[in-house]
């Protein structure tokens, strides 16, 4: 039987790239995201991946996809937590629905979906999440109000899962990845810049992978990524 892998979070840049790779690898992709259209034409190309809709700031929404996937596919052996909302305001043009919305992605989003997927990999004594994170989860800029605060609050409970789970033979890793994707969109918005100057989702994607297939004796939890020219 074929591993499950979850990937929540998915669109045209990372979330595509982890789906292509993971299927290449052999698993079984559930692919979460709120448009639903995007996800059945990704499925036809992609081998192996399933469109499961979901909003993860609903938790209602998250109960019944999990569900969905475990009846489906059976239990997940892989979450790839890649669903992150960013808004960019200064303090004074963030409001508290600002900060709330952008906390019930990031943050609550995760427990959640962990939640749904810890117990069958306690059961079996080993699994992998791993985060998508930001360079913002370690510093706040000055128009990261609401997205800073949002990803240092999910580093900081990805901390606390790979302090408990660990131990029980699941592998927590959070990714701050620094830097603009390779897209059509980011080309076009910045056509001057050189092409080491984009990070490869193909190459994030393949990071990722990295990190399930480590051996317990040496887990990374945190891993940066960013192109040689951004700054530090």
């Amino acid at each position: 039987m074929a591993k499950v892998c979850v990937i929540a979070g998915v669109g045209p840049g990372n979330g595509a790239s982890l789906c292509r790779k993971f299927s290449s690898e052999g698993h079984t992709v559930a692919m979460l995201a709120r448009n639903e259209q995007y996800l059945r034409d990704l499925a036809e190309q992609i081998p192996n991946c399933l469109a499961f809709p979901c909003d993860v700031s609903s938790p209602e929404a998250i109960n019944r996809v999990f569900k969905d996937i475990r009846d489906r596919l059976g239990p997940v052996e892989t979450l790839i937590y890649n669903a992150g909302s960013g808004l960019w305001t200064g303090v004074m043009e963030t409001t508290a629905e600002n900060l709330y919305d952008s906390w019930a992605i990031n943050v609550r989003g995760l427990l959640l979906s962990a939640q749904q997927v810890i117990p069958a990999m306690l059961e079996n004594e080993k699994g992998s999440i791993v985060v998508i994170g930001a360079t913002a989860s370690l510093r706040g800029g000055a128009t990261s109000t609401a997205f800073a605060s949002a990803k240092a609050g999910q580093r900081s409970l990805a901390q606390s899962m790979a302090r408990d789970l660990g131990p029980k033979g699941i592998h927590i890793g959070y990714v701050i990845i620094d830097g603009i994707i390779d897209l059509e969109r980011t080309r076009a918005r910045l056509p001057d810049k050189p092409d080491a100057f984009f990070m490869r989702a193909s190459s994030i994607a393949k990071s990722v992978y990295m990190l399930t297939e480590q051996e317990r004796s040496a887990w990374t939890f945190e891993l940066d990524l960013r192109p040689f020219g951004e700054r530090w």
